[in-house]
């Protein structure tokens, strides 16, 4: 799964059959948005494209996994105008019976550095005791 691709069933609750998908998932992005100007999303079948423009590639990174985290979204479509995304970000789909300091473990080395990942996903993970399976998150090199 690369990092456009997403679990279609799982994820954030953010509409429903009678609401428009793409507003809701641009507000959603909006709410701690990471430096998309210009945000504009569509979506249709599943698929949500985000449009705008970024100085910053962790934030378009951030927006793909913030759209990609809502239930019914299985892929995203960037269009964004960003300096390339460099491959030293690793991805991890969160599994059951995770925790933020066990995905540490495993990456860093010590569970005590879950922080890294959490200030790395701030806008994917509002919680730190609030991951769920299926959920994507950045897993950065320190």
């Amino acid at each position: 799964m690369g990092l456009f691709d997403f679990a279609k069933n799982i994820g954030h609750k953010l509409f429903g059959k009678d609401d428009d998908p793409a507003e809701a998932i641009k507000k959603h992005i909006e709410e701690d948005n990471p430096g998309i100007e210009g945000l504009e999303v569509e979506y249709e079948d599943g698929v949500a494209k985000i449009k705008g423009k970024t100085d910053n590639p962790e934030a378009l990174e951030k927006a793909i996994l913030m759209a990609g985290n809502v239930e019914g979204v299985e892929r995203v479509e960037a269009e964004v105008e960003s300096p390339p995304i460099v491959e030293t970000t690793e991805y991890y789909v969160i599994q059951k019976g995770d925790t933020l300091w066990a995905i540490a473990s495993k990456y860093y080395g010590s569970g005590a550095k879950y922080t890294v990942i959490v200030d790395a996903n701030k806008e994917v993970i509002k919680d730190a005791d609030k991951i769920f399976p299926g959920q994507k998150i950045r897993i950065p090199k320190i």
